[in-house]
């Protein structure tokens, strides 16, 4: 414990200069000059998790995780302090301001539910540009940005990020590539396991465009995200507009890539792109027929908007992301490297393809996406809005 350090040190009072709290784990300071013992347990599983003899000092549990410990202190063979972990009432921080926007609509409303769950108060860091969303959609949380330090007194806090290197699985109980990223949060929070689309509050809007439309994003942050079919995009254009929809684009930018590979908006899409509020983004997504888009951001928010999402991502497992009906996926070919434990994603190569990189077969899972099975999934989910539309 470094006095100068107030994050090495406990925030909870025990009996004999003991502190203790559950920030990263359980944490147990004890003065010098006496014999010390602790057990730590996990209550649910009744385990003796840690046990330890000690002149002073602290100690603190790997797991990092949500964990329901109790702590018994012996001072000279004498048993002076059991504590069981009770979040009820506690001031509890969450951090997840490192994610990106898909990761932050997959986990908030996990962060909701264990607050109305353990009916304690939640400090939740997030990235500042979301803020404004969230703080409306989510009053009783505490929302700071994740790049401004939180002093208050925590008596427990945790980490929802996806973990690359957590080989220990001290900060995640399962591998993020096995969990997926709708469920990295209710493993790390200790809540069940089921996907939990959250509530954004938008401002009130009327619908943009007269006619029948669809939104489309078709920008990623990695080679591996896009749909590198060379005239897939421009190809589902033409189809959209030949079936009387207008397409229009909300990605950030029109273009983007680096170094040998470009990509760009595609031919025949009307440009709704731009530095804009999310909230207008989701204005556009919330009148939509339905959207089409990548494993990426755009795709959790017409997701958190419940407008019909048809996803094309070769990369990854369908059960990484949320549930819909029309999932594109070519399993012919190389596909779902991103959730598969063999596979160490290197978050630094933006071409990464870990099984055949530099070879012909790179990114076949997206490459080999045809345009004919994009648009058969998308004719599937015209059908599917006509036959459950209300009869006139």
């Amino acid at each position: 414990m470094n006095p100068d350090d107030p994050d090495t040190i406990p925030t909870q009072e025990g009996p004999c200069g003991i502190r203790f709290d559950f920030n990263d784990g359980a944490r147990i300071f004890f003065p010098a000059g006496d014999q010390w013992r602790v057990d730590i347990w996990d209550l649910d599983t009744k385990t003796l998790i840690y046990r330890h003899v000690l002149q002073g000092g602290t100690v603190q549990t790997r797991k990092r995780y949500f964990v329901r410990f109790a702590v018994d202190i012996w001072k000279n063979d004498e048993h002076i302090f059991r504590h069981e972990f009770d979040l009820t009432g506690q001031i509890v921080a969450i951090k997840m301001g490192q994610g990106g926007l898909g990761d932050h609509l997959a986990w908030i409303e996990h962060v909701e539910f264990f607050r109305r769950r353990h009916q304690c108060r939640v400090f939740c860091q997030i990235r500042p540009d979301l803020l404004a969303l969230f703080r409306e959609s989510y009053p009783e949380i505490e929302f700071r940005p994740g790049n401004v330090r939180m002093e208050e007194p925590f008596y427990a806090s945790y980490k929802v990020l996806v973990f690359y290197n957590d080989e220990g699985l001290d900060h995640s109980p399962v591998d993020y590539r096995e969990a997926g990223l709708a469920l990295s949060a209710p493993y790390i929070l200790g809540l069940p396991l089921i996907e939990r689309r959250p509530s954004l509050s938008i401002p009130p809007s009327v619908r943009p465009i007269a006619e029948p439309y669809v939104c489309l994003a078709t920008q990623a942050s990695s080679h591996c995200k896009y749909w590198n079919n060379p005239d897939g995009w421009i190809r589902l254009v033409q189809y959209l507009k030949n079936r009387g929809y207008r397409v229009i684009c909300i990605d950030q930018k029109p273009v983007t890539g680096q170094g040998r590979v470009w990509h760009y908006m595609p031919h025949g899409a009307e440009d709704e792109t731009g530095n804009r509020p999310l909230s207008e983004r989701a204005m556009w997504l919330k009148h939509a027929d339905f959207f089409v888009g990548l494993s990426s951001g755009l795709s959790w928010l017409a997701w958190a908007m419940e407008t019909p999402v048809v996803m094309i991502s070769g990369f990854t497992a369908e059960r990484n992301e949320f549930s819909t009906p029309w999932r594109v996926i070519n399993r012919h070919l190389c596909n779902s490297c991103s959730n598969d434990i063999r596979c160490q994603l290197d978050v630094s190569d933006y071409f990464w393809c870990p099984r055949h990189k530099d070879t012909p077969r790179e990114f076949e899972c997206s490459i080999g996406i045809s345009a004919e099975q994009v648009v058969s999934v998308v004719e599937d989910c015209i059908q599917n809005a006509k036959n459950s539309a209300p009869a006139v």
